[in-house]
């Protein structure tokens, strides 16, 4: 499609992952991506789902994108997920329309019901392109941001005869990545996100996780059982993730514990080893910055007072849009 200049037209790689990555993070400074990223990201999605790229270029440069497939996380044939952005040098100049236009034009063929997508509380002006265009605030996320090079943090609590091992570590276990993936499993379905969620194939979740070019398995915990001998989880009884970003700072994935070992501070004790090992790094060897970030969902009142006591300290929210789609 052209319109004023303007050129929309399939994203080509691996040739635009250098401008897609430049244009992402101008959109978004404060969550910076590379080529390299993209190209991960490209490479491991899940090939049995959806997944298309649209980018505008105006003058021969690359002024918006969009994203478009299907939910992998809470995955219907009839239900997407969708990115648009645009370079803030070209806003209000008909990108995200033309953009958008091209979203609905491919969910139109594909015969889709509903469309999600994400973006920063404080983004009045997204906010509004996308009300203007039918779709509806339905979910906030918490973000949470702590320092932890110059944090105070807590003992460990007693871990009740259970036991700590980073993920790298862990390394020597065989059955580790599928044990992990059984129990990330596990502890995401009790994760109260407004969504019926589904679960990944074990190649894609690895690709995602734990061989994600950001994840610090060394930074990373798991929690052991020995007197637990699970089919799926061996005696891994919780566990969480810290993955870093090309920005410098950490994000914390999945932090949980089973049912039958909740309400003992245990998932605490996970996430104090983590922040610890980085306050060490940080600390010992000046390797990069010690900022933390976190999310929660409003429902999840345990984990958020946790943070809350930790000194994580609460940033605008992060919002889930909603457009319902005529059926076709």
């Amino acid at each position: 499609m052209t319109s004023s200049s303007l050129t929309v037209r399939p994203a080509r790689f691996p040739q635009d992952f250098d401008p897609a990555a430049a244009l992402l993070t101008a959109s978004m400074p404060e969550w910076p991506v590379t080529a390299d990223l993209l190209r991960h990201e490209h490479e491991h999605r899940d090939p049995a789902l959806f997944f298309t790229e649209r980018l505008a270029e105006r003058a021969g440069k690359l002024v918006g994108l969009l994203g478009v497939g299907h939910d992998d996380f809470a995955f219907e044939d009839w239900r997407y997920w969708a990115n648009l952005h645009v370079h803030p040098g070209s806003r209000t100049q008909g990108v995200g329309s033309a953009l958008h236009d091209e979203l609905l034009a491919i969910l139109k063929a594909r015969g889709a019901r509903e469309v999600r997508t994400m973006l920063d509380e404080h983004e009045s002006a997204g906010r509004s392109f996308l009300e203007r265009r039918g779709w509806r605030e339905t979910w906030r996320r918490h973000e949470f941001r702590l320092d932890a090079a110059t944090a105070d943090l807590p003992d460990l609590p007693d871990l009740g005869g259970l036991r700590l091992e980073s993920l790298e570590a862990l390394s020597r276990d065989p059955e580790r990545d599928r044990r992990l993936y059984e129990l990330d499993w596990t502890l995401f379905q009790d994760v109260p996100m407004g969504l019926t969620l589904t679960k990944r194939p074990l190649d894609v979740w690895l690709n995602q996780e734990l061989h994600d070019p950001g994840m610090r398995l060394g930074l990373s915990f798991a929690l052991l059982d020995e007197a637990q001998a699970d089919p799926l989880h061996g005696p891994y009884v919780g566990y969480t993730t810290l993955m870093q970003n090309p920005g410098g700072f950490y994000v914390i994935g999945m932090t949980g514990v089973k049912r039958g070992y909740r309400g003992r501070g245990l998932a605490k004790a996970l996430k104090l080893a983590s922040m610890r090992a980085l306050q060490e790094q940080t600390r010992g060897q000046g390797v990069g910055n010690g900022e933390i970030r976190t999310f929660n969902d409003p429902p999840n009142t345990a984990m958020i007072a946790m943070n809350r006591a930790l000194g994580f300290v609460q940033q605008p929210d992060r919002l889930r849009y909603e457009l319902q789609l005529e059926p076709q």
